[in-house]
């Protein structure tokens, strides 16, 4: 066993803890003189920590000295977690099961010289009752009055609380620890606290042992330098530690820096507050090394507020001269993987694609294999703003040359990042003010291309799955539509039609579901933008679009409502786009496969392979409820099987009724498209519904 190893000493106090000292082989003092070392020397890292603490606060066989030695040297190495806290705090008052009164003191202890470390310094004020209410215990009242005195707020001063205090003190004489707790109250309540009391001698709450404070202090500072690049960084205060997040790259981003400051100069670096930041925002020079910009929030609050042509040229110079070692091979292909990792960084955090941006992945996406990182380029890529399309597509161009290679993967990845694309278009468009201001064409011109997409998906990978995220992306454009003032300025462009009909005929009633949902959604939109209150003029595209749209509407009406699936004699169907010489075959093989169905009514609410489930379930929950019924549906329900039922003594359910109620029991269980869609669609269930 290594003797550095603090896990292995853990383990082996561990299991000395089990037995008595005159049963173990051999002693442990020596292991815990080397777990004592270890702890001054490097602290205890959080699962150690959770580990000691477990030792220390569940009733074992160590001896009171071993025990006291550890939690003297328990320096945490990073923020003590609730869990560590609670144990302790767990672990105080009276019982056979709890530890002596000396190691409570001391757990207490700790806990104020560790306060500043907390990772949730209110898990201490959520405890507060169970603290304020041990302090009749004096060999633990001084230490537990120095936690409550840190703890102490102005929603813990009660009366009953004051009461308790004053009592005590009274009983222990003038207890001065008491005493400074009550002054600390006093000074949320200075005119309820009267009296001699709080005017006897009080402890001052000094801190317990500096020294011990000074080397946890070291102990952090060595952890935090190791962790820099993963820490939270202060927003108002320059990171000097940028180099550690390219460890290995040939050239690092810089600091930031000022050369050539003088004495009247006002530079970043010496900002280390809001408060400074605001005041000169005006007199700050820029850094001499720009770039940093990518990785230090400050820099980046300062060219956001104080926008500069000449700094972003520098910045886009120094990008792309990188992209030219890379590409000219005088640099190793990992610099442009790091650099590539603290721009998105800086994308993500400003939420924005600034123009030298869009300029650099116009040149990587020319040198970029397509698959490396991909998820952190389209992540990036997703904050690009709208613009003309064809400018649009010299990144989008690109980026799919570099991507597609034929395989099902990679369109599904892009089509996840038009979704995120159009999703993030979206809150801009929202947040503009005038929308007019907004080249929002661009939205119609890429749901148009992602269209071509989403149909060769449905061909290279017909899986459920996919189809889910088909119609993700059309849930995103959806959400443009619903909003009526959106739609003064963005143009409706809707599905292609044979991708409706491909997911219409899904084996899935989620996919089913949700299409109808979407397709719900975009006919509110037909009637909104056809209303006075928006007031605009179709575009001769939308009318050329509206009437495919009304085809489907009424296909999808007939195979799930009407009966009448694959028919061409109402006005705008198209028979799902079935040719003509098919029908007669489909019909054959179902009078074949059963006399009494007719292909009509194969994809209703009862028929259907999607439905017929939850149908049928619907009437065996009905029959269940009524004690009268004498005989049950076998299903699939028609009109005919429901009267006959109910003259046979079975369930007594109107047709209308039955259809009704399936729609609202596949909303109930959590499949509103289809009623959605019945609802806008079929003028009987639309008076229904406003009835």
């Amino acid at each position: 066993m290594s003797s550095d190893n603090l896990d292995d000493l853990i383990e082996d106090l561990e299991a000395a803890s089990k037995l008595p000292a005159k049963q173990r082989k051999t002693g442990i003092k020596s292991t815990i003189e080397r777990a004592a070392a270890i702890l001054y020397e490097r602290g205890a890292f959080p699962h150690e920590l959770i580990r000691l603490v477990d030792l220390l606060t569940i009733r074992n066989h160590l001896d009171q000295a071993s025990l006291a030695v550890l939690v003297r040297n328990l320096y945490p190495s990073a923020k003590v977690g609730d869990d560590t806290v609670l144990r302790f705090v767990g672990a105080l008052g009276h019982g056979h099961l709890k530890p002596s009164l000396p190691l409570q003191a001391l757990f207490l202890r700790w806990l104020v010289m560790v306060y500043h470390l907390l990772e949730n310094p209110a898990v201490l004020s959520q405890a507060y009752a169970v603290l304020f209410n041990l302090l009749d215990t004096a060999a633990i009242r001084p230490q537990l009055c120095h936690v409550l005195a840190l703890v102490t707020r102005r929603k813990h001063v009660r009366p009953f609380r004051i009461q308790a205090i004053l009592n005590l003190a009274r009983q222990t004489g003038g207890d001065p620890h008491l005493t400074g707790l009550l002054r600390v109250f006093k000074n949320y309540y200075p005119e309820i606290i009267v009296g001699e009391v709080t005017k006897g001698r009080a402890a001052v709450f000094k801190h317990p042992d500096t020294q011990w404070c000074a080397r946890l202090d070291e102990i952090q500072q060595q952890h935090s330098a190791s962790h820099d690049g993963t820490a939270v960084r202060n927003g108002f205060a320059v990171s000097h530690a940028l180099g550690s997040r390219l460890k290995g790259a040939k050239a690092m981003f810089p600091t930031v820096h000022t050369l050539h400051a003088q004495e009247n100069s006002v530079t970043l670096e010496e900002t280390d507050s809001a408060e400074t930041f605001v005041k000169q925002l005006d007199k700050i020079e820029l850094p001499t090394q720009l770039v940093a910009v990518f990785a230090d929030p400050l820099l980046q609050k300062f060219l956001l507020l104080r926008p500069d042509a000449e700094a972003s040229s520098r910045i886009s110079n120094w990008l792309m001269a990188c992209l030219a070692d890379v590409a000219g091979g005088d640099a190793d292909s990992d610099l442009l993987a790091d650099m590539l990792e603290v721009v998105h960084d800086y994308v993500l955090r400003v939420k924005m694609l600034p123009p030298l941006l869009l300029t650099f992945f116009g040149q990587f996406l020319r040198v970029w294999d397509g698959s490396d990182k991909r998820d952190m380029v389209l992540e990036t890529l997703s904050f690009v703003p709208m613009t003309d399309f064809q400018r649009l597509y010299q990144i989008l161009q690109p980026l799919e040359d570099s991507m597609l290679d034929g395989t099902a993967a990679c369109q599904v990845s892009l089509l996840k990042f038009y979704t995120l694309l159009v999703r993030r278009w979206t809150i801009a468009i929202e947040a503009s003010e005038p929308f007019v201001s907004l080249p929002v064409g661009c939205v119609t011109d890429l749901i148009e291309h992602v269209n071509k997409l989403a149909l060769t998906l449905t061909q290279t990978s017909p899986t459920v799955g996919v189809y889910l995220d088909i119609l993700d992306f059309y849930e995103s454009t959806a959400a443009i539509y619903a909003k009526p003032p959106l739609l003064q300025h963005v143009f409706i462009t809707i599905p292609p039609p044979l991708l409706v009909y491909l997911l219409h005929f899904s084996p899935s009633l989620a996919v089913v579901s949700r299409l109808c949902g979407i397709l719900a959604i975009y006919k509110r939109a037909w009637e909104a933008v056809t209303s006075p209150s928006v007031a605009r003029q179709l575009t001769p595209r939308e009318r050329e679009q509206i009437n495919s749209f009304n085809g489907f509407l009424m296909d999808l009406c007939n195979c799930l409502w009407r009966g009448r699936a694959f028919a061409t004699t109402d006005t705008n169907a198209q028979g799902c786009r079935i040719p003509q010489s098919v029908q007669p075959v489909l019909a054959s093989y179902v009078r074949r496969t059963d006399p009494d169905l007719s292909l009509g009514f194969i994809f209703g609410l009862s028929h259907s392979p999607i439905l017929c489930l939850q149908s049928i379930s619907y009437v065996r929950e009905l029959e269940d409820a009524d004690t009268n019924v004498r005989l049950r549906h076998t299903g699939p329900v028609t009109q005919t099987s429901l009267s006959q039922l109910a003259n046979r003594g079975g369930l007594r359910l109107p047709w209308q009724e039955y259809r009704s109620g399936v729609l609202g029991y596949l909303e109930a269980k959590g499949f509103p498209g289809i009623p959605e869609l019945m609802y806008n669609t079929m003028k009987n269930l639309m008076k229904t519904r406003k009835g």
